[in-house]
């Protein structure tokens, strides 16, 4: 039973309005979806979250930036993952072949601030992919401070949103168009058992600037930035849900 952004997440990737209403969220990003557009996930019938290196080369499957990116972020793959995204889109930007990266919340705990954990008795090949991910992430930093250099993404806090942000970069530096889109979904009150959810747009944006203020300056979102020639956009919108959680019984968890 899902519940939270999850269950909205496949709610609404599950309409067949999905893509003319995403379109609308994105706006004002120039983003076009043509006719066969690709997306993860899909609805409850194919709810599984998107990876990069799988997810690009059924978009493009030329471009050897897919595997550029799986090796910049681990040093040892089996076992290991990238980041999942929430939704993850092929499109066009400015005519050129994109991507639109998701990430969804419904409440307010959903917003983490945890740096990424590692355990005391890690095996020797997952502290190296530890090391990589915090070189990665340092390497994106230093990218995102050539537009801001107030920007200040790290591994040891924020980790959500700093991978997030770096695989943005990363993306853009390889030459693939990209906006990154923080979404909050609104008016789930079946979600309040597990925290307060967000009630409007105001209230998301509210706690979407607290929660991201120390990590990157508002002044980058909702215009166009160009990495290593590339577009890219960063935005934080949001929409109301299409249906409640269910509420939580013994047997089901907190949501996302």
């Amino acid at each position: 039973m899902y519940r939270g952004s999850r269950r909205h997440v496949l709610d609404w990737t599950g309409s067949p309005s999905f893509l003319s209403e995403l379109a609308r969220v994105l706006e004002p990003a120039p983003v076009e979806f043509p006719a066969g557009t690709i997306f993860m996930p899909c609805g409850e019938n194919a709810p599984e979250e998107a990876r990069l290196e799988h997810f690009g080369p059924r978009l493009r499957p030329g471009p050897a930036a897919w595997r550029e990116i799986a090796d910049w972020w681990l040093c040892h793959k089996s076992g290991a993952n990238t980041p999942n995204w929430d939704i993850a889109v092929g499109c066009e930007i400015e005519g050129r072949p994109g991507l639109v990266l998701v990430e969804a919340k419904a409440n307010w705990p959903e917003l983490g601030v945890a740096g990424k954990a590692i355990a005391a008795d890690a095996s020797e090949r997952s502290r190296e992919n530890h090391e990589r991910i915090g070189a990665a992430i340092e390497e994106a930093r230093r990218g995102w401070c050539a537009l801001d250099p107030r920007v200040s993404i790290s591994r040891d806090s924020h980790y959500q949103l700093a991978n997030r942000l770096a695989f943005t970069w990363k993306l853009a530096s390889l030459g693939i168009p990209v906006v990154m889109l923080y979404l909050g979904f609104t008016g789930d009150d079946g979600i309040s058992d597990a925290g307060a959810p967000f009630v409007d747009d105001a209230d998301w944006q509210g706690a979407f600037r607290g929660y991201s203020a120390d990590v990157v300056p508002r002044d980058l979102f909702e215009r166009r930035l160009v990495i290593c020639s590339t577009p890219c956009w960063l935005l934080s919108h949001s929409r109301p849900v299409l249906g409640l959680s269910p509420r939580r019984t013994p047997r089901s968890g907190p949501g996302k």
